[in-house]
């Protein structure tokens, strides 16, 4: 797990100490020195297989060149000498192989073990065999280390058999080291997993995080988008539809013109102001930036009269009124950017005499928007060059109706030419 994520107690933060600082210094010595052991033996497993098995044969020769296996053996013992040399070799030798085939350490290890107690010898290094054992133990499962167990066990029980008197000092000492070389094998086995464990789930947490942050940029980026479209798209729009009429105006009514060069210097400067302050979140050197700056439905009537000086004729109607609480910032949003969407796009597309309506309808659990025009070519944006942003738009007024569960229905009038846009959205108090 990654610092930044670890919890740390708030009289270390007050004193500057981070959670390494809180771990006494002889066990940050002894974790680092483990910890480049474990390195060290990663990059090259050969070096500690060979220190292991050098020293145990080194231990199994002095063993026997020192007569030390003497005092363990029968006093009929059969064995000779130079047997008792290879079998302390056979015991010690394949112990270089005891991470890369413990199971088939411990099956060449079984012969030898019988050979051991049957002639009474009784080597010291018979013992070794537990050390594959513990390598079976932390990594296969426990069928293999019951197989492994009667291998260590069996010749150890055919020499009591044969022996009677061993049966006190061999088979219980060495049932006894079977029992506690297992135990430890589970313990440490179960520890690593649970490391492991804890290890997978910081980095699937990190991983998640990674995701959520990219989930929520890319959201971002999408609400951006949508907002600079809604923004752009309805400007242009509006300013297109003045300029045009302040073009035919100046040939007959100067006055007329001037009054449409002054609308579009203002909503040029309105729609500047707006994407000036959309960007701004965007920008690490601003801190304080507005981060909603978005249009409430207040700001519904200065829409429908810049539409209006678009050349557009606009009716509002209201019928009910808001509740107490009934409509969120992000709700009034939706309302206003799907009317305004719904009104450019009856700009953009429709042909003919135009006019449009707008009815807003409160009830106690919804807010129903009506936007209709009588344009015959309006929202059609398959006979368009334009028909990607349309669409666009279209789908943008869908996205932002089902953030909140609500539903848009977009289509041509079925009784008489025009278009009509319809928004439905549950009010905040409602329960669904």
């Amino acid at each position: 797990m990654r610092s930044d994520q670890v919890s740390t107690p708030p009289r270390d933060l007050d004193r500057g100490r981070g959670p390494e600082d809180t771990v006494p210094p002889l066990t940050r010595i002894i974790r680092d020195a483990l910890d480049r052991l474990r390195a060290f033996d990663r990059r090259r497993p050969r070096v500690w297989d060979t220190a292991v098995t050098g020293f145990w044969t080194v231990a199994a020769v002095l063993d026997y060149t020192s007569g030390g296996w003497r005092h363990t053996a029968h006093e009929d013992v059969t064995a000779p000498e130079f047997l008792v040399l290879l079998m302390s070799l056979g015991f010690s030798l394949p112990l270089l192989w005891r991470r890369a085939h413990p199971l088939a350490v411990v099956l060449l290890m079984t012969p030898i073990s019988l050979v051991n107690v049957w002639t009474g010898a009784v080597v010291q290094a018979s013992l070794l065999q537990l050390i594959p054992v513990f390598q079976i133990v932390l990594r296969f499962s426990f069928r293999t280390v019951a197989a492994a167990a009667l291998l260590f066990v069996a010749p150890v029980l055919s020499g009591g058999f044969r022996i009677p008197s061993s049966w006190g000092q061999e088979v219980v000492s060495y049932v006894w080291g079977l029992v506690f070389v297992v135990l430890l094998g589970i313990a440490v086995r179960t520890r690593r997993e649970y490391t492991e464990a804890l290890v997978e789930r910081a980095h699937r947490l990190e991983r998640e995080r990674d995701q959520q942050a990219r989930l929520a940029a890319a959201a971002e980026r999408t609400r951006i988008a949508r907002e600079m479209h809604d923004i752009i798209g309805h400007n242009l729009s509006v300013i297109t539809g003045l300029a045009d009429g302040g073009a035919y105006a100046a040939r007959k009514n100067p006055e007329r013109a001037g009054q449409a060069l002054d609308a579009i210097g203002t909503t040029s400067r309105q729609a500047l102001s707006e994407l000036r302050r959309l960007l701004g979140v965007l920008r690490d050197d601003h801190p304080d930036a507005e981060r909603t700056p978005q249009p409430t439905l207040d700001e519904l009537t200065p829409l429908i009269e810049r539409v209006r000086r678009a050349g557009l004729p606009v009716d509002l109607e209201l019928h009910g009124g808001p509740t107490a609480r009934s409509l969120t910032p992000g709700r009034q949003l939706t309302v206003y950017r799907v009317i305004q969407e719904a009104l450019t796009n009856t700009l953009k597309h429709a042909t003919g005499p135009t006019s449009a309506t707008v009815t807003l309808t409160y009830s106690r659990t919804h807010l129903d928007a009506r936007i209709t025009d009588t344009g015959t070519g309006a929202g059609r944006a398959a006979d368009t060059e334009e028909a990607p942003l349309a669409a666009q738009g279209i789908m943008g007024m869908r996205e932002r109706a089902a953030l909140y569960d609500g539903s848009l229905e977009a289509g041509p009038l079925p009784e008489h030419p025009g278009w009509r846009v319809q928004l439905r959205l549950p009010l905040e108090d409602t329960h669904q």
